[in-house]
């Protein structure tokens, strides 16, 4: 189901994406060589816990599948979905970060992909595309317009760019439940699709790969990987739908003045 949100839910939402905006910040100062993924879930379980939310993510249930985490943590071929364990990150790494913040009733979803100490050049630029289609996503999120219109403006710009566009998963919808209607692809035609209206809430989230676009699911139920094992990256914010601009609901601003003080992190 789409539903349409008030004014006042909008702002709940945008409080909850101030709230994620700073977890995602706060994860990001102790992102560095060395440190496990399992340790970044806890800082942000516990940022989430003092602002008297609640991690959207830990114990969500998918055909009876509970995930098990605060964030869901993808290093490099990792897509999505990858489950905070004891891997210690390394030099040359990428990350990606998806996290939800449940408070008041709403949720807000927006995921950032980092690029830990030395990372290649190509691997970069897969990053820089990616982030750069999901405001071109966002500039088409307009009443009047299609769901087809957002997918076209991400995958044209991505696969021009030489990288590939993940089919499989997509966004959606977001408020009183973590995912709703409609599903936002990152590909698709100009004037295909649902019309946007105002007030709907959407999750865009480009996922973009180095490689070739095929995954697969591992056994954990979760973890999806690029099936040549070549890096993926996923940037993704919550977004209201309105009649002129899109407004978007989370946040990059604190990431962003963490990657100016963290060594290990290069601004993208």
């Amino acid at each position: 189901m789409i539903y349409l949100k008030t004014s006042s839910e909008l702002e709940i939402i945008r409080t909850n994406g101030v709230i994620l905006g700073k977890t995602h910040a706060e994860v990001a100062k102790v992102i560095k060589p060395g440190i496990t993924t399992k340790e970044l879930d806890k800082v942000a379980y516990e940022y989430i816990k003092d602002n008297e939310a609640h991690p959207s993510f830990l114990n969500y249930n998918v055909g009876g599948h509970k995930y098990p985490a605060s964030l869901c943590i993808s290093v490099n071929d990792v897509v999505v979905h990858g489950i905070p364990n004891n891997y210690e990150l390394e030099d040359g790494d990428i990350i990606s970060i998806d996290c939800g913040v449940y408070k008041n009733g709403f949720h807000a979803d927006s995921a950032y992909t980092y690029a830990v100490g030395n990372v290649k050049e190509e691997t970069l630029q897969l990053l820089r595309v990616t982030k750069e289609s999901l405001y071109l996503g966002i500039s088409q999120a307009v009443a009047g317009k299609r769901i087809g219109d957002i997918g076209f403006a991400i995958q044209s710009y991505c696969e021009k760019a030489g990288f590939t566009v993940v089919r499989e998963l997509v966004g959606h919808g977001v408020g009183k439940s973590l995912h709703e209607g409609p599903e936002v692809a990152n590909y698709g035609r100009r004037g295909d699709g649902p019309k946007l209206k105002e007030g709907m809430v959407i999750a865009i989230e480009p996922m973009i790969n180095l490689g070739k676009r095929a995954i697969h699911q591992e056994n954990d139920y979760w973890t999806i990987r690029t099936q040549d094992r070549k890096p993926s990256a996923h940037f993704e914010h919550t977004v209201a739908v309105s009649k002129d601009q899109a407004s978007i609901l989370t946040t990059f601003e604190y990431i962003e003045d963490v990657l100016k003080s963290n060594e290990y992190l290069a601004e993208i």
